[in-house]
């Protein structure tokens, strides 16, 4: 038998080898070969990091990971126009979707009112809340 253990805090190295290897199964499996990871940022004056967005495309679609405003900003525009160049971006690369997920406690009206659809609801994750999917299809502008 193996001995297997869990270890916490991340491991980035271990993290980039898994998704390499993944993302090479799965252009294997379908024949899409384009991934590529994005980021996107709004920075203070002084350089910091005040808002930012990450995710990649891969065969035609477009998955936000990460879409982060500081208080601060909330409700500025900021994170519309962190989502704007997303989807920009995501039209350029051919993207006919963009994927996304959150939490009920996070910004599920935000995406709503952005034009995002509820496609999947997780109860319970974490007890009390839910994990929310949505998605957006692009047109072809």
């Amino acid at each position: 038998m193996h001995e297997i253990a869990v270890h916490t805090g991340g491991e980035p190295v271990l993290e980039a080898f898994l998704a390499e290897r993944i993302y090479e199964y799965n252009a294997a499996a379908t024949g899409y070969r384009d991934g590529e990871t994005f980021t996107a940022t709004h920075r203070s004056d002084a350089g910091e990091v005040e808002a930012g967005v990450s995710g990649y495309t891969w065969g035609g679609c477009c998955y936000v990971a990460y879409l982060w405003v500081a208080e601060a900003l909330r409700g500025r525009g900021v994170g519309g126009a962190l989502l704007d160049a997303v989807e920009q971006y995501a039209r350029e690369k051919r993207c006919r979707l963009v994927l996304l997920s959150t939490h009920t406690f996070q910004a599920p009206t935000f995406y709503a009112h952005r034009g995002y659809e509820p496609v999947a609801r997780i109860d319970d994750h974490p007890p009390g809340h839910a994990s929310l999917f949505f998605v957006k299809r692009l047109d072809a502008r």
